[in-house]
């Protein structure tokens, strides 16, 4: 394929030279004449182990070059991937300008030219920058419809310094957020012999998938460092704790507890936290990241409340009270803070968990819930249909055959968070809350 690289900084240049040794021919774009001129001699501004050989061999061989200007070369391309730099604005916003310049030259270049043209996004940016900035800039300066006469796509990149090359063959999975299907094949032939998993999604998925990407690497590093600075003040040695931490490949490095759903609870992860919090504290050690844990998962609680009221409905189901299901233990669920909320709101609250019967529970855990709940004798059902019996909104806590099942009858359902069960158009006659992980 031909394709113009726009941005011959660190991304660009590797995407370049990778790029030509797969096959594929390329023309960088980069303003800086003296930085061109150096490119086109072979001379590598970057230090990259391995990039040297590749951009020389390929401006050997022809098919690798750089010029300042890309406007005309875009007719020449089937594809423009834009790298230019989105840096901080001094708010914590991005910087724009390289992306709205680029797609002004794109546009203008495509203007000039029948050939289909794939618009391939690389840069870091938040959700809905590729549709709503870049898109339309490139539809008002070539006077084209994107879907009709070009593509546009985002492409996250997952290089590193130092290991660039050996990232771009061996990438963890290639992801393609993509405007629509012919604009997602002509991206995936840029790939064609890497061998990678191949995610296809959505323009705004994938733009989030890479900042979602980077702030998971900062919180991980944040989160060690706080567990070294309470290691430092007694006196313990951080690495071999957070060395069998990343042992466990069970639950700690795993996909467990990483699919969005509702807020934690249980007699262990609420107590725990407070608890690590509590004593870094005592010995003069902030822990930001863990402090916030407890937090966010209030704020948590807080949005799904928000958001069966959003519903605007009186008389809600909510399936599940447990912190999970297979378990009567209901210390510290997060079902409770929310019923509660919804009972001080006024709604009419009926409750149904098939691993709870009041008439058996026994000790401290009926004290809990009947200190925590004083009315669950009266919210609490003995069976599915009858917790559902009137009710305008169900929450669905616990991922349970039997609840699962249920939504997927209430054809009309609106689902409101996250949740592999299809959306539905029509006009909702019961609302659904999704709370439990899938």
């Amino acid at each position: 394929m031909r394709v113009l690289v726009w941005g011959l900084g660190y991304v660009g240049t590797v995407v370049a030279a990778c790029l030509v040794k797969s096959g594929h021919e390329v023309i960088g774009v980069e303003l800086n004449p003296e930085k061109v001129a150096a490119f086109n001699r072979g001379q590598n501004p970057l230090r990259e182990p391995g990039l040297d050989e590749l951009i020389y061999e390929g401006i050997q061989t022809g098919r690798l070059k750089a010029v300042t200007s890309g406007t005309e070369h875009v007719a020449w391309a089937d594809m423009s991937l834009v790298c230019v730099g989105t840096p901080s604005a001094p708010d914590g916003s991005q910087v724009m300008y390289y992306i709205e310049s680029v797609a002004e030259d794109i546009g203008k270049g495509m203007s000039q030219s029948d050939n289909y043209h794939v618009v391939v996004l690389r840069s870091t940016v938040f959700p809905g920058t590729s549709r709503n900035l870049m898109l339309p800039l490139l539809e008002r300066y070539s006077g084209k419809r994107v879907g009709e006469d070009f593509g546009v796509a985002i492409n996250p990149e997952f290089l590193r310094e130092a290991t660039a090359i050996d990232d771009f063959y061996y990438p963890p999975y290639t992801v393609i957020g993509e405007y629509d299907a012919r604009s997602g094949d002509m991206v995936a032939k840029l790939y064609d012999g890497i061998e990678a998993p191949l995610h296809r999604i959505g323009l705004e998925e994938a733009e989030l998938l890479k900042m979602t990407c980077n702030a998971f690497h900062a919180m991980k590093v944040g989160f060690a460092n706080e567990i070294g600075r309470i290691s430092s003040r007694i006196g313990l040695d951080s690495h071999v704790v957070m060395k069998l931490i990343c042992e466990d490949t069970k639950l700690n490095i795993s996909p467990a507890y990483l699919k969005p759903g509702f807020a934690f609870g249980g007699s262990c992860l609420p107590k725990d936290v407070r608890s690590l919090v509590f004593n870094a504290n005592r010995l003069g050690t902030e822990v930001p990241i863990l402090s916030g844990c407890l937090n966010s998962n209030e704020v948590h609680i807080e949005s799904a409340r928000l958001k069966v009221h959003d519903l605007r409905a009186r008389k809600v189901a909510i399936l599940g009270l447990s912190f999970k299901p297979g378990t009567d233990d209901v210390r510290e669920s997060p079902v409770i803070g929310l019923i509660r909320s919804l009972w001080r709101d006024g709604m009419n609250i009926t409750v149904y968990d098939p691993d709870l019967d009041l008439a058996k529970m026994i000790g401290s855990n009926r004290e809990y819930i009947e200190r925590q709940l004083p009315q669950i004798h009266q919210i609490m059902r003995s069976s599915l249909d009858e917790a559902m019996m009137g009710a305008q909104a169900v929450i669905i806590t616990q991922k349970r055959p039997e609840f699962v099942a249920l939504a997927e009858k209430l054809t009309t359902a609106q689902v409101l968070v996250g949740s592999n069960l299809s959306s539905r158009e029509a006009e909702p006659t019961v609302g659904v809350l999704y709370t439990f992980r899938l």
